[in-house]
Parts: structure tokens; C-alpha cells; sequence
């Protein structure tokens, strides 16, 4: 009997058209990896048949578990109820749509056996992903760069990733933030770490779910989580429209040729003022949502029903 287990999570939200392909693949290579393996399938809440097509193949593999949420509460609640489950010596998340290649589990096993605790998986391209979404993909990461002044993230990292049961644990009793960044945790955690490089793939069917208003949210959540620099904005904006005040005053005396008039840079400058001040006001205001969804403690997932756990870990 092999002696360590890899656990490998899997969120599942309305993957009906991808879920029977990564059955295939996985069933290929399950049986070659060094150690023994589960696989958690969380499902997050979907409305189509992925749900009952989970059913049926942890019938056929008692090493296939599931956790199903009551509702969609998000990818990264899905990972986090993966990891909080999980039994393994090494935990990799990733998605059921194999952008993220299974083959990369074997070195990933590898990784862990040479001490690595962190392993991040790095996307050199992603075929299925257009110009502008790969461009604002390395725009996002060089901006939280710039701005966290907790950890430096990985550019193109994505959420898949690899973390020791170590980490797990700090990241079970630890990081339990509503509103999260969860690849940005594993990556400022510390401990031993390391980059796997990999290719993201076409997805096997469906369509991403993240759409220009989502990936903007979470851009935003993000920025919330590790820099509190926008909330400096306000002293940035004050001392920049004192200077814009006093070259306006100075500009004003030495063209005086009559009666003042100046309506135009008034205006100008009341337009200016007024829309610094919304824009402190809304950053204000988005730190304090942050700090009400904390307050209000409400849970990071509900489970409805779990397959194959043993019983202890039954809820």
C-alpha cells in the first residue's frame, strides 16, 4: 500500500458539458501516481446534471468524494471546503474543464517529495483566452505587485495550485476572510515554495464563467485584501489638489489684466475636487463593505450532503 496520499480538488459549478471528459482523462492516470490518491468533487451549487453525472462515478470509484453546497457560494468556497476536507499529505485544486492538464500531478508529486510545501502553477498561455483578457491578466498581477505590500505574487498564477497539509492547516485555522483571495494567501504564507510552469488547454466544454463584471469584482476584493494603499488615495488627492489650487491662484494673478473672471477654471476646478471626492468616498466605502461582511460572520459555505466520506467526517 502506498504510504502518502495526494488529495486533488475539483470545483464543479454546471460543468455538464466538460464533467464526462475529465472522468476519461483522470480514469488514465489514477492508477500511475506514486501515491494514493482521493478526489473530492465539490459541487458549488450547480443547476444542471453535473450533480447526478458525480453521483454516478463515485459509485464507481470509492475514492471519488463529493461535497455539494445548498447554493453557489463560488469557486473559491469550493476550494476552501476541498481543503477543509481533505486527507491527503499534498492538496492540489484545480478546475474540471482541463485548462489545468492532469499530467501535471506527477510533477507535482515530485515536487512535494523533494520538500516543497507551496507549489504554484504558472500559465505560459492560454489558448482559449483572448488578446484582452491575457493582457489584463498581466496587468492585474504587475498592479497588486505594485500595491501589496504583504507578499509578491506569481504573474499568471492561477487557481491551480499545490499546498501541503501543513499549510492546509494554517489555511483551515488562519484565513478565514468572507471576502478572500485565496491564491494570494497560499502565496504569502510562506514556507518552502517553488513555480511549475504549465500550458492552459482549451476547456473541454461549457463556457468560462467569469465575465467582465465578475473578474472587475474580484479584481477590486483583491486590491481590498492586501494593500490598503487606495486608502491613502485621499492624501495623495488632497496634496495634489492644493498644488493644482495654488498654480491655478498664482496662474490667475499674473494674468490679470481687469476684473477677475475665471469662470471657466472654476468650474474646472469644482469638477475636479468633486470627482476626487467620490472616488475617495467610494474607496472608503468599499474597505468599510469588507469590514460589515466580516462583521456579519456568515459562513463561507453550507454543505447539503456528502458521498463517500467515512463517517466521522460525515455532516
Amino acid at each position: 500500500m502506498k504510504e502518502k496520499k495526494i488529495s486533488i480538488i475539483i470545483s464543479v459549478y454546471n460543468e455538464e458539458n466538460a464533467i464526462d471528459k475529465f472522468f476519461e482523462e483522470f480514469d488514465k492516470i489514477k492508477n500511475q501516481f506514486k501515491w494514493d490518491y482521493e478526489i473530492i468533487f465539490v459541487n458549488d451549487g450547480s443547476n444542471d446534471n453535473s450533480l447526478k453525472m458525480l453521483y454516478e462515478y463515485a459509485a464507481r470509484d470509492e475514492k471519488a468524494k463529493i461535497i455539494s453546497f445548498s447554493r453557489n457560494f463560488g469557486h473559491e468556497a469550493a476550494m476552501i471546503a476541498g481543503i477543509d476536507n481533505a486527507s491527503g499529505n499534498g492538496i492540489v485544486c484545480m478546475d474540471a474543464d482541463l485548462q489545468h492538464p492532469l499530467e501535471c500531478i506527477h510533477e507535482i508529486i515530485a515536487k512535494f517529495e523533494m520538500g516543497y510545501e507551496v507549489i504554484s502553477m504558472v500559465r505560459l498561455e492560454n489558448k482559449s483566452a483572448g488578446l484582452i483578457k491575457n493582457i489584463t491578466s498581466k496587468a492585474f498581477y504587475k498592479v497588486i505587485n505594485i500595491l501589496s505590500d504583504q507578499a509578491r505574487f506569481e504573474e499568471n498564477a492561477s487557481d491551480f495550485f499545490a499546498i501541503s497539509n501543513n499549510v492546509a492547516r494554517v489555511l483551515k485555522n488562519n484565513y478565514r476572510e468572507k471576502v478572500r483571495f485565496l491564491r494570494g494567501y497560499v502565496q504569502s504564507v510562506g514556507f518552502k515554495s517553488t513555480t511549475i510552469e504549465y500550458s492552459a488547454a482549451d476547456r473541454a466544454g461549457g463556457e468560462s464563467h467569469y465575465n467582465i463584471k465578475r473578474l472587475l469584482k474580484f479584481s477590486i476584493s483583491t486590491i481590498v485584501c492586501f494593500s490598503d494603499f487606495p486608502l491613502k488615495l485621499g492624501i495623495y488627492a488632497g496634496l495634489l489638489s492644493a498644488l493644482a489650487g495654488i498654480i491655478v491662484l498664482i496662474y490667475s494673478l499674473c494674468t490679470i489684466t481687469g476684473s477677475p473672471s475665471g469662470y471657466t477654471t472654476l468650474v474646472t476646478l469644482i469638477c475636479f475636487m468633486f470627482a476626487v471626492l467620490f472616488i475617495v468616498i467610494g474607496v472608503i466605502g468599499q474597505y468599510i463593505a469588507v469590514m460589515f461582511s466580516e462583521l456579519k460572520d456568515k459562513p463561507i459555505y453550507i454543505i447539503e450532503k456528502k458521498i463517500n466520506f467515512d463517517e466521522k467526517n460525515k455532516e
